[in-house]
């Protein structure tokens, strides 16, 4: 029974997965350990969510993860995160491996992230998972970080062929499987819907902890059923964020500069002279830019005669975007797959999990070419575990 551990740090979340796949058999649910510490900031991942027989059957031995989070209004610099990598990484494996307790010798392959995502932070754990080969003799396996999050969903979820939408803060694609390979249908032409977010978040100073897109989803409840109107960006299959960002920060800025005056002066919406508040500029600004996300998933879903949609990444936790996304599946007779924010958030066991289904064909990454990249696009990785 082969084993794995994966380690995540692409971003400002490091994480640390162990995951073993069974010998083939009918699938059941996936059975983790119960997590043995009690640290706030470490999160164990439980899957809940019963397979189908069409994936492949995982048991989850350990899933950690450190979050980086930076003051609000501010962003996280490379080399900030690169740095909080490095000092957690250690102390997540040695958690993870008595978590999931299994010995050096249980574990067949160390998988890392090479990219896509943000240069130092990828190289901080690709170095860590270089140690660890070298010390413990196992092989290493570099792992697409888009194609982590599909495979995860698909084996926590049991989609069978869905039309993938994986959005997060670095990347916003509209995927399917064809001929071995994840294609591309459509995505950001500039800035993903998830940077989109962090950066209206950081105009209204909405706290990074424990998400900023989290935060305004929360705010966005709260609306009071204002929408101002915001470009429209969908350009065949592909979308823009950028000229939507310029302007909802217009917006901000604008009923920042109505709170400060005196006297205030509130701005009120020209239709229902309702005050404008900053949950009504959420709520506008969601609304927007998933209303562009739900139009270019059902036609990619149209185009393959596809019926079911899973969404995969960390914007993928939003509860507003699975419901629009639910309202359009269901118009087409069709299904939506979603995970929590166990899985859609970047975590070690997806790297774990799409790097066993690789080196279990024979795939590993030699030393000499285990470095890094930022620009690994989805449609690169040879997906020859699949039909």
């Amino acid at each position: 029974m082969p084993i794995a551990i994966g380690l995540e740090g692409s971003a400002n979340k490091l994480g640390v997965g162990i995951i073993l796949h069974p010998p083939h058999q009918p699938s059941s649910p996936p059975s983790p350990h119960d997590s043995a510490y009690s640290d706030d900031e470490l999160h164990s991942s439980h899957p809940t969510s019963k397979q189908k027989s069409s994936s492949p059957p995982v048991q989850i031995l350990a899933n950690l993860r450190h979050t980086f989070n930076s003051p609000p209004g501010t962003g996280f610099l490379p080399k900030d995160t690169a740095a909080h990598h490095r000092r957690w990484v250690v102390r997540l494996v040695k958690q993870a491996m008595a978590q999931a307790r299994v010995r050096i010798e249980d574990i067949d392959c160390i998988c890392f992230t090479r990219g896509p995502g943000m240069g130092a932070p990828l190289s901080s754990v690709a170095i860590a998972a270089r140690t660890l080969s070298q010390l413990w003799n196992k092989p290493l396996v570099g792992v697409n970080h888009c194609v982590g999050h599909i495979e995860m969903g698909r084996a926590i979820t049991g989609a069978e062929n869905p039309v993938v939408l994986y959005v997060s803060g670095g990347n916003t694609q509209v995927i399917a499987y064809s001929a071995q390979r994840y294609r591309i249908f459509g995505e950001a032409l500039d800035i993903a819907v998830g940077n989109c977010l962090d950066r209206f978040a950081r105009v209204l100073k909405i706290p990074n902890d424990p998400a900023p897109g989290y935060n305004i989803e929360q705010l966005a409840k709260n609306a009071g059923g204002v929408l101002l109107e915001l470009p429209y960006a969908v350009k065949g299959m592909d979308v823009s964020f950028s000229g939507i960002l310029a302007r909802v920060e217009e917006m901000a800025l604008k009923l920042e500069s109505a709170a400060q005056s005196k006297p205030a002066t509130p701005w009120l919406d020209p239709l229902t002279s309702a005050p404008i508040t900053p949950a009504d500029l959420c709520f506008t600004l969601q609304e927007t830019v998933f209303a562009m996300l739900v139009e270019i998933t059902e036609r990619a879903m149209a185009h393959v005669g596809a019926s079911q949609v899973l969404i995969v990444g960390g914007v993928g936790c939003n509860e507003r975007l699975q419901a629009m996304m639910g309202i359009m599946a269901a118009e087409r007779g069709g299904s939506v797959f979603k995970t929590d924010e166990r899985f859609c958030i970047d975590n070690g066991i997806m790297i774990a999990h799409a790097g066993l289904l690789a080196w279990r064909k024979g795939f590993v990454t030699p030393l000499g070419g285990s470095g890094v990249t930022q620009r690994f696009r989805t449609d690169e990785v040879l997906v020859d575990w699949r039909d």
